[in-house]
């Protein structure tokens, strides 16, 4: 059923669902609690080893396990009801950052520390794994096609305001409390975002939900996927952009080493791409992009390239923050954009098999794209590195231009 256009213009109109409000509000506490997290782990690794290549392997020990289940829990995705889902996985991570806060209690020797670090991080990995494919079938149960746009602008707002808030809050308690009271506060928003989810009413209909073996659901899943021009030229551009233009790993070391800062103004740098997106979210929910939308999205990943060579060229620390914030600016377009795109085109009952693919190509390229980091800074240097991947971002996009005509001519 198509939507008036009273509704196509109403900003804050999803926002009158209860169910999404809840997810909202249980997404803003487990992305703040996150946040948190990766800021102490971050911090915490890089006091130990003070090496580029023990920060890029924070991502791989969180990566690896992730794509191991993303496509078994794409498949659990489409044929148990989500919430539970998604409410387990919560609980999971709760545990495995509550086990940070206890390590960082104990004293152990630095070895030791890393080790049980990345093993406490790939188990978390695991849970999240299951995170994206839970999330993305919810909001799609939860939200009327109609306001598929608005949903897209609203989430988006939510998590990038608290990917402002959480990495500056976490900044803020590793200089004033240290590592383990940090851990601790993540793990009780962790739990609060978990009683959020308890409370969302919406049931799954696993009435249409696939009935064949494993291995077929699967499979056509990736079939929906590899067929679709569009949405496979969006996952590939946004992969690509992110796994060779991203510089989050690094920001220890430039924070440390080229600002001659602490943990606080690396709470700054991390924050500094959210503040843009927020802003881009904020203006989307009120002006949805609507005609070249495929032409936008593809300038706003380019601009992200150009953004991280500026970073990677910048000695000035609120220069630098600048152009993170710029470079969120043009992520938020793309974020908005690429998760219309999913939402329109996938049926609801593959809405689970999508997004574990689509987790494996975007949600692991942060991580696969901070170990990449970590690789290049080694082999290469910080900031040839930085510089290389925002060079490699833009000849990808040149490449998709090409290779997908119907994204570059898409409107939403």
């Amino acid at each position: 059923m198509s939507a008036s256009p009273q509704e196509k213009h109403e900003p804050l109109a999803v926002l009158a669902l209860p169910d999404f409000r809840r997810l909202l509000i249980a997404r803003l506490f487990s992305t703040v609690a996150l946040q948190i997290q990766s800021i102490a782990v971050g911090w915490q690794i890089y006091e130990v080893t003070k090496s580029p290549l023990s920060l890029g392997l924070i991502g791989l020990a969180e990566v690896l396990p992730a794509i191991a289940v993303a496509l078994y829990a794409g498949h659990i995705a489409d044929i148990v009801d989500r919430k539970r889902i998604l409410a387990s996985v919560l609980i999971v991570l709760c545990a495995c950052i509550g086990g940070l806060s206890m390590l960082s209690f104990a004293h152990l020797i630095p070895a030791l520390l890393c080790a049980m670090i990345y093993t406490l991080i790939a188990i978390s990995g695991f849970a999240r794994g299951f995170y994206m494919p839970s999330m993305f079938g919810l909001i799609a149960q939860i939200v009327p096609r109609n306001l598929y746009g608005n949903s897209s602008a609203w989430n988006s707002w939510v998590w990038q305001g608290s990917a402002i808030g959480g990495p500056v809050l976490g900044g803020f308690l590793y200089t004033k409390f240290g590592a383990g009271w940090t851990y601790f506060a993540s793990t009780l928003l962790i739990f609060i975002g978990f009683l959020c989810i308890t409370g969302v009413k919406s049931k799954s209909d696993l009435s249409t939900a696939p009935k064949g073996p494993i291995l077929e659901s699967i499979q056509e899943g990736l079939r929906f996927v590899f067929s679709n021009q569009v949405v496979l030229g969006a996952m590939a551009l946004d992969l690509f952009a992110v796994l060779f233009g991203g510089a989050v790993a690094l920001l220890p070391i430039f924070a440390a080493e080229v600002f001659h800062r602490g943990p606080e103004a690396l709470g700054m740098l991390r924050a500094a791409p959210s503040i843009g997106a927020f802003t881009t979210a904020s203006f989307l929910a009120f002006r949805p992009i609507k005609a070249k939308a495929g032409a936008i999205f593809m300038i706003a990943v380019a601009g992200f390239g150009f953004c991280m060579i500026g970073f990677g060229l910048s000695k000035y620390f609120y220069l630098s923050m600048l152009l993170l914030a710029l470079s969120g600016l043009c992520d938020g377009i793309s974020i908005y954009v690429r998760n219309t795109i999913y939402l329109l085109n996938t049926p609801d009952d593959m809405k689970g098999r999508f997004a574990a693919v689509n987790s494996i190509f975007i949600g692991s390229s942060n991580e696969i794209g901070e170990f990449e980091s970590g690789v290049m800074a080694k082999l290469m240097g910080t900031i040839p590195s930085v510089i290389f991947g925002g060079c490699a971002t833009l000849l990808v996009v040149l490449i998709t231009a090409f290779r997908a005509p119907k994204l570059r001519k898409l409107d939403l």
